[in-house]
């Protein structure tokens, strides 16, 4: 995936296909059947929707919870490649970049399955190949037999420096936590590098958006640490390039939920997260209120979206909203075979 010239942006294509895509994906009613089926109805309901020729290539070697995965995630990068195919120069540029976000996928995937010694067809197949590393370096990660190998094959990448300085935390700790982290900072940190210092309107909403993704996780970040009572340095999770928190405030609030609560309200993101903090509150676990952090990320750029409607916005909006369908089909497939009711599967979603 090369970096394309500057010039050029055919902004007025590619958001007229993007909202016909974004138009097809499932919405409440579709999630409401989905709830009342077992797999192998989720199966036969995905071979009628947008997922046909991935359930169909996939169906003969696959079946259940492992074919609607392995569809979920063939799918998901052959619409991505489209979104590449599609843009041209600076739209191109915005789009790779954030689809990078994949590389960072394929590489938890791998310390995953080294953590869980899982089989290499099993790490390979859950894959989405719609970054940018190449296949040579994805054919090293999944040979890689420990979790030095897997950073050794990242020499040279975004990941591995952070993974490096993460590695004696996590042999120390025996916990993915750490190296996951890594490679979450690894990615958001190159999000915003090399960006004209002074941007024109459609960078500076590129530079607004992928700002409110970083405010998210440092939030989400916070949150967890602030809940969890864990004896960790928060300033250790902290992601640069938003605008809501710097490392001090991080590691200041983090250490009382009640005022990062308050903080968050009277934040540019405190209306859209009202609902969310007053959910928390409530909650005995952090489970709704991340929910509601990826429901309020998904409307803040939906906003955006709107109010700028031939800009990168709503292409980068409807990678989210792509990739929060994926995550709830997976998250119904995986509720059925695990026997939980409608109800509790229905908690796990997340639908605007």
């Amino acid at each position: 995936m090369s970096i394309q010239n500057q010039g050029g942006s055919n902004y007025e294509y590619v958001t007229a296909r993007v909202r016909s895509r974004r138009a097809r994906l499932f919405d409440e009613d579709d999630y409401r059947k989905l709830t009342r089926m077992g797999t192998g109805e989720i199966a036969r309901f995905m071979e009628e929707s947008e997922y046909e020729t991935e359930m169909n290539a996939l169906g003969s070697r696959h079946s259940g919870g492992d074919l609607i995965e392995y569809a979920l995630n063939r799918n998901l990068a052959a619409n991505f490649e489209d979104l590449l195919r599609w843009a041209d120069g600076r739209l191109y540029d915005y789009t790779a970049r954030y689809l990078r976000k994949f590389d960072a996928w394929n590489v938890k995937t791998t310390l995953r399955g080294i953590y869980s010694d899982a089989e290499r067809g099993e790490v390979e197949d859950d894959f989405i190949r719609a970054g940018e590393l190449g296949e040579a370096r994805l054919n090293r990660l999944l040979d890689a037999a420990s979790m030095e190998e897997a950073i050794e094959a990242l020499r040279g990448t975004m990941f591995h420096g952070p993974l490096t300085a993460a590695l004696e935390i996590y042999e120390e700790h025996g916990e993915l936590v750490p190296l996951e982290n890594a490679v979450d900072r690894g990615f958001y940190g190159r999000l915003l590098e090399g960006l004209p210092e002074e941007p024109d309107r459609a960078t500076e909403l590129y530079i607004e958006f992928l700002r409110a993704e970083i405010d998210f996780r440092n939030l989400r970040n916070a949150f967890r640490l602030a809940y969890s009572g864990a004896d960790i340095d928060p300033a250790d999770y902290y992601i640069d390039g938003g605008r809501l928190f710097d490392e001090g405030d991080l590691r200041q609030l983090a250490s009382n939920p009640d005022e990062l609560a308050a903080r968050v309200r009277d934040s540019p993101y405190g209306e859209d997260l009202d609902a969310a903090l007053d959910g928390l509150e409530r909650a005995e676990g952090l489970v709704g209120f991340e929910n509601a952090l990826d429901a309020a990320l998904l409307e803040y750029s939906d906003q955006l979206s709107n109010r700028y409607p031939l800009s990168v916005c709503p292409v980068l909006g409807y990678v989210l909203a792509k990739e929060r369908e994926v995550d709830n089909i997976r998250a119904v497939a995986r509720g059925r075979e695990a026997g939980l009711g409608e109800d509790e599967i229905s908690e796990e979603l997340v639908i605007l």
